[in-house]
């Protein structure tokens, strides 16, 4: 293992404040999910993985629960009153069998999708070190899961949810806008010092005369994907409360998207907009406008007028938006990376039949598309086992909408959305079957929190005592 200093420091900087602001360990962990590229070690024996800072805070967040008295008897209590905690373990369990086993019954019987030195590439399956690296975050995140909603049970505060959630967003805006006015003022990647991992680093990158933003991620497709997860959070607490500071984080990080160059942004943005735009067309055609929807429509409708203006003045003004749109998406399936992306998925697809519907096991291929990387990896049982859980996530018992008061249904709604606003980013562009850690902190969230209204008579289930809802 070979330690990396500024991950280092970057680790204890953000431990530190958050003893002294006397914040819990769940802040830091999501406050340490911004720094997408700041390692805090390399592994030569895993090929180079690099470790980053988040998977340190989760280690911690796991260790404090764990050294609690009463862990293994809450740990009991859990799996005993919650199914969702027996999905996780039997999904954890069925990674780890894959990975270890799938490679090795179908050797060479298909072919798999492997970083190299030279780039991705097509080579015959045999176990390889993402078997162990990529099963190792999914696991790292099913354990975060179970920590979290045992944290939940015990009491944290929602309070405490929606600070840890709204420190992530601010924090990754603020990188955003950083990155961005330090390109534009010609001086470079300010960030460039925590980037530490050892993969390649998209950072400074023009797509014609824009700057392509990519924060304190490794590109700018890394960068809309989190981007999406936050301004979905952003919009439904605001939509739910009103807050103020969920509206000026959810327009910065628009803004932030809409000029950051990437295929992600737009797309995501535009399968994100139609929830939105059928709920308010729903609000239309029964009379129930509420002031949010006004404000969007009115939003929409002076962009647009603006536009229209601008237009009329200077007819050529958005000639350079309208090539950067054609050349970012329409052009993009096209291009040699669109295309070679398609045969990712496609020859992924084709090992789920190689195998017989089993797979080639847990990280022992990529593909281009989250729901197609859990297909080829995990194949038909694993899928299943998958899907329960996003099932899981969106489910809304009506106890719950009943009893819960109404910032508690605010952070359930707004961390669901997160959750989903990251598989909708992960659709587009990931290669792993794993879902990522704000995924399973979601799950915690919205299950845990559910739970604690399951019946009126029987508000918080269990012999953990009631949660002070904050």
């Amino acid at each position: 293992m070979q330690p990396s200093v500024m991950g280092l420091v970057v680790c204890a900087v953000l431990l530190v404040v958050t003893l002294l602001l006397r914040q819990s360990m769940l802040v830091a962990l999501m406050a340490s999910l911004t720094l997408g590229c700041t390692a805090v070690a390399a592994l030569p024996s895993l090929g180079g993985s690099s470790p980053l800072v988040f998977t340190v805070f989760c280690a911690l967040l796991i260790l404090t629960v764990a050294a609690r008295r009463t862990a293994a008897q809450d740990l009991g209590a859990a799996f005993s009153l919650y199914p969702t905690f027996w999905l996780v373990a039997l999904l954890m369990a069925y990674a780890i069998v894959s990975c270890v086993f799938f490679p090795r019954l179908f050797v060479g019987q298909t072919s798999a999708f492997v970083p190299t030195t030279y780039g991705v590439m097509e080579v015959g399956l045999a176990p390889v070190s993402g078997n162990i690296s990529q099963t190792g975050y999914f696991v790292l995140g099913g354990l975060t899961f179970i920590a979290v909603s045992l944290l939940i049970m015990r009491g944290l505060p929602v309070a405490e949810i929606r600070r840890a959630f709204f420190t992530w967003i601010f924090l990754h805006t603020a990188m955003g806008g950083i990155d961005l006015l330090g390109k534009l003022a010609g001086a470079g990647d300010l960030l460039e010092p925590i980037r530490t991992a050892n993969y390649a680093m998209l950072t400074e990158v023009s797509a014609g005369a824009f700057w392509r933003i990519v924060g304190a991620q490794s590109e700018a497709s890394a960068f809309a994907g989190v981007s999406l997860s936050a301004i979905a959070f952003a919009y439904v607490y605001w939509r739910r409360t009103g807050s103020t500071l969920a509206l000026w984080l959810g327009i910065s990080l628009l803004v932030l998207l809409l000029l950051s160059t990437s295929t992600t942004a737009y797309a995501g943005l535009a399968v994100l907009s139609i929830p939105v735009f059928w709920s308010i067309a729903k609000s239309i055609s029964q009379k129930q406008l509420t002031p949010a929807d006004v404000f969007v429509l009115g939003t929409f409708a002076m962009c647009f007028l603006a536009a229209l203006t601008v237009v009329l003045a200077n007819p050529r003004f958005f000639d350079p938006f309208v090539s950067l749109l054609d050349t970012m998406v329409l052009d993009k399936m096209s291009s040699d990376s669109g295309q070679e992306r398609s045969y990712w998925n496609y020859r992924s697809l084709q090992s789920v039949v190689d195998t017989g519907g089993l797979g080639v096991g847990f990280g022992s291929s990529r593909a281009s598309s989250w729901p197609i990387a859990v297909v080829s990896q995990l194949g038909i049982v694993g899928s299943f086992l998958m899907g329960l859980l996003v099932l899981a996530l969106t489910k809304e018992t009506k106890s719950f909408r009943r009893n819960a008061d109404n910032e508690t249904r605010a952070v359930v709604a707004a961390t669901r959305a997160a959750a989903l606003g990251g598989l909708v980013s992960n659709a587009m562009i990931s290669g792993t079957a794993d879902p990522g850690i704000v995924f399973f902190v979601s799950l915690a969230v919205t299950t845990c929190l559910q739970a604690r209204y399951r019946s009126q008579s029987a508000r918080y289930p269990g012999t953990w005592p009631n949660p002070i809802v904050a």
